[in-house]
């Protein structure tokens, strides 16, 4: 005759089948939270609930610092980055194109350069082509960074370096891969004052004040 299985027996070989079930996925949820923190990419926003067009925010220095991380470097890196991918990159759209790099509320490059700095880039010649109404882009480019492409220039974390490969194609192909090297300096002073609209674009008022370019035959837009 077949071996009976008593009751008490079958729950216990249930039971230890629902523990090895549940230490699994949390196994597989402790990995999945050990990957995602620390996060590296910042983002820094303002609430309210009442907002307003005319609405001005006040900002104050912000010391964001752990034992662990620092998170306002992280911040600024992040920054750098975007800032060198907002006034680099090209993409085959004339409307995006204008609004990204027009002289408005809403140009993004606009927004993070001191007026000094964003008259420099008005006047490369890509720019200026494309802000031609009836303009056709015919290429496009985008920005890679290398592993510690972007790293603080200077103690005061306001100074920084950011060294990127530039990959342009056009009708025809792939162009040559370029690299560059810009140093860039930041400014952000006490009590800085920004549009409500500029709240999620640049929460912390910061601005680029100096654009130098050290090597890769002069500004990536004023190429042939």
């Amino acid at each position: 005759m077949p071996e009976r299985v008593e009751p008490p027996v079958l729950l216990s070989r249930l039971m230890t089948f629902v523990f090895a079930t549940a230490l699994v996925v949390l196994g597989t949820l402790g990995v999945t939270l050990w990957q995602l923190f620390p996060l590296d990419r910042p983002q820094v926003f303002f609430l309210t609930t009442q907002p307003r067009p005319d609405m001005e925010v006040r900002l104050y220095a912000m010391p964001l610092k752990s034992d662990k991380i620092n998170t306002t470097e992280l911040y600024l890196q992040s920054f750098v980055k975007e800032y060198v991918k907002a006034r680099n990159e090209i993409v085959r759209n004339a409307n995006v194109m204008q609004r990204k790099w027009g002289n408005g509320d809403d140009g993004v490059v606009n927004m993070w350069s001191t007026p000094a700095v964003f008259e420099e880039f008005a006047n490369t010649a890509m720019r200026e082509a494309l802000m031609y109404s009836d303009v056709i882009i015919d290429m496009s480019c985008t920005v890679e960074f290398p592993a510690g492409g972007v790293r603080k220039y200077r103690a005061d974390g306001l100074t920084w370096e950011a060294t990127f490969n530039y990959i342009c194609a056009n009708n025809d192909g792939q162009l040559p891969r370029k690299e560059y090297k810009i140093i860039m300096e930041l400014e952000k002073e006490d009590e800085t004052t920004i549009k409500w609209g500029e709240r999620l674009n640049n929460p912390l008022g910061i601005r680029v004040s100096r654009y130098e370019i050290q090597s890769g035959n002069g500004d990536p837009l004023n190429f042939e």
